[in-house]
C-alpha cells in the first residue's frame, strides 16, 4: 500500500508539472522540483530554477500556447528514491509561409525523484525524443511549397520539426540532446536504474 501511495503521489506530481508549466503557475511549478534540481530539454539544460525563469519570459498570456500532454508514468520506487519514465506529447502552434502550423513532438521524460519533508520532488529530468511532425491548420499550396523547399536535415530526425521551430525563433538547441534508441539513451536509463537501486551518483 505504501508503494501504491508513492506511485500515485509521483504521478500527480508529474501531471502537476505539465499543468503548471502550461498555465504559467510559476510558484507551483518551482515546487515540483528539489531546490537543486536540473532539467535537460531541447532548448534548455541546467538548473530548474533558471528553466522556470526562462519559461516565464516566453509564456504567452492566452492560447494558443505550448501544451504538454502527459501520460501516466511507469515508476520504480526504492526507499526514498524513485525513477519515472513518462510518455509526453509537446504541442505548439506558429506561423510559417503565411500558414498557421501545429507541431507535435513525441518524447519521454526520464525523472529521478527523491522523497523530501514536503513529499516527492523531481531531482533531475531528461527528455528523450522519439519523433515529431508539422501539420497545417488549414492545408494549402504555400505550406506544401514550404515543406518541399526547406532543408530540415541539419536537425536530427527525432526532434527535427520542433528543433526547426526553436531555431527559427532564435533559440539555439542544446548539445547532446537525447534521442530514443541511441546508446546515450540506453546509458541514461541504465544509470537511472543503478541510481535508484544501488544509490549511484545523481549526475
Amino acid at each position: 500500500m505504501d508503494e501504491t501511495k508513492d506511485i500515485t503521489e509521483i504521478a500527480q506530481l508529474i501531471q502537476k508539472w505539465g499543468l503548471c508549466r502550461d498555465q504559467g503557475r510559476w510558484d507551483d511549478l518551482k515546487a515540483t522540483f528539489t531546490p537543486g534540481g536540473t532539467i535537460f530539454v531541447t532548448w534548455f539544460r541546467g538548473w530548474f530554477a533558471d528553466f522556470v525563469e526562462a519559461s516565464q519570459k516566453m509564456h504567452l498570456p492566452a492560447a494558443p500556447r505550448v501544451k504538454h500532454l502527459i501520460a501516466l508514468p511507469v515508476v520504480q520506487v526504492q526507499g526514498n528514491r524513485a525513477v519515472a519514465e513518462t510518455n509526453v506529447q509537446i504541442l505548439g502552434r506558429f506561423a510559417v509561409a503565411q500558414t498557421q502550423v501545429d507541431y507535435t513532438s513525441h518524447a519521454r521524460f526520464l525523472d529521478r525523484l527523491v522523497r523530501t519533508a514536503d513529499g516527492w520532488r523531481i531531482h533531475a529530468r531528461v527528455a528523450i525524443y522519439e519523433k515529431d511532425r508539422f501539420d497545417p491548420v488549414v492545408p494549402g499550396a504555400a505550406f506544401n511549397d514550404f515543406m518541399k523547399r526547406t532543408d530540415f536535415s541539419k536537425v536530427p530526425e527525432p526532434y527535427r520539426y520542433l528543433g526547426y521551430r526553436l531555431l527559427s525563433a532564435g533559440r539555439p538547441l542544446q548539445d547532446g540532446i537525447i534521442c530514443d534508441g541511441t546508446p546515450e539513451a540506453a546509458a541514461l536509463i541504465r544509470n537511472a536504474q543503478h541510481w535508484v537501486l544501488k544509490g549511484g551518483c545523481a549526475d
